[in-house]
């Protein structure tokens, strides 16, 4: 027995927006069907330095993956020339616990999640989406937009950023990258209205997107809020859509969903469902051209495990990456 420790460089080789999408929706169907053990994500926080770690295990029976994620939020992070997020992800054989792989999970993290916006928008946005607004303008602000690009015809793009040296970076950047129409502005609203799909990607932590601003027909995809306290949507907003979370408890505890509802100016009956229910047929997707759609992102293990098994699977067929024995058997 021998594990598999796996750089970002080597990550990167393996894994596609394309391949994520697929493995993930995957993963959000077997959620629905209730074939997955998934504890909430734990926390540990750093009040001293702004940040905190969170600990994400999870197992798919049908998917023959098992691990833990360990990933961190430090926003200060930018002055200290590192990424605000980083992870590593431990994968386990389900059949004896042993661990078969390590890896930088920092890009599967982008990557995953940029999936699930996309798989959210395919099941909950109108079908003829092509105006795209971004609140926010730094990683996964890039990583939801590269997802939108391969499900639908995108004929505009839209991006606030608090700095707007870094919205000019953007456009420039994905401009470039994918080829498409994208501008900058320095309103909110600007971006946000007429917009098919919006995507809020900021640590905000009081509302930034205002209900009169949507309208009919828009679906937001709400990334920002992975942690108590954070909001970026007026919670008028979440009252007047069909509202969508990634995992009931854990969007309670840390979703966009989760400064209202402790408020009690929404309850958990405002909830919908969760993707997974939409993805495995359960429970219906957008029912109506002119209603509004929201789905709260906060990230689940699920996501991790089934994208780093599916990298690890190729690793081993490509015979990529260090082998080393972790454990003196």
């Amino acid at each position: 027995m021998h594990t598999v420790l796996l750089s970002s460089d080597d990550v990167k080789k393996l894994l596609t927006m394309r391949d994520a999408i697929d493995v993930v929706e995957k993963a959000f169907r077997e959620k629905g069907m209730g074939r997955v053990e998934m504890p909430p994500k734990s926390y540990v926080f750093f009040e001293e330095y702004g940040g905190d770690f969170r600990t994400m295990p999870a197992y798919i029976e049908a998917l023959g993956a098992a691990g833990v994620k360990v990933v961190n939020v430090h926003p200060g992070n930018k002055r200290r020339g590192l990424p605000t997020v980083m992870a590593v992800i431990v994968l386990l054989d389900p059949r004896t616990g042993y661990p078969v792989a390590m890896m930088d999970g920092t890009f599967i993290t982008n990557v995953r999640t940029g999936a699930s916006g996309v798989i959210a928008a395919k099941y909950l946005a109108r079908r003829d989406s092509g105006v795209v607004g971004m609140v926010g303008s730094g990683t996964q602000a890039r990583f939801q937009l590269m997802a939108l690009v391969e499900h639908f015809r995108i004929d505009e793009v839209r991006v606030w950023s608090k700095h707007h040296r870094c919205a000019e970076r953007y456009v420039h950047e994905m401009g470039e990258r994918l080829g498409l129409n994208v501008r900058a502005f320095s309103k909110i609203e600007d971006v946000v209205m007429g917009a098919d799909i919006v995507v809020t990607t900021t640590p905000s932590r009081s509302p930034l997107v205002k209900c009169e601003w949507i309208s009919k027909g828009t679906h937001i995809n709400a990334i920002g809020a992975d942690a108590p306290g954070k909001q970026e949507l007026d919670p008028e907003i979440l009252r007047k859509s069909r509202l969508v979370v990634d995992d009931m408890e854990q969007a309670v505890h840390s979703g966009e969903v989760n400064v209202p509802i402790s408020r009690g100016e929404i309850g958990r009956e405002h909830i919908y469902a969760e993707l997974g229910e939409i993805v495995c047929g359960k429970k219906e997707g957008r029912i109506s051209e002119d209603e509004v759609t929201v789905f709260d992102s906060t990230g689940l293990a699920i996501q991790d495990i089934s994208t780093a098994a599916l990298v690890y699977r190729r690793a081993v067929k490509r015979g990529m990456g260090r082998k080393f024995n972790i454990l003196s058997l």
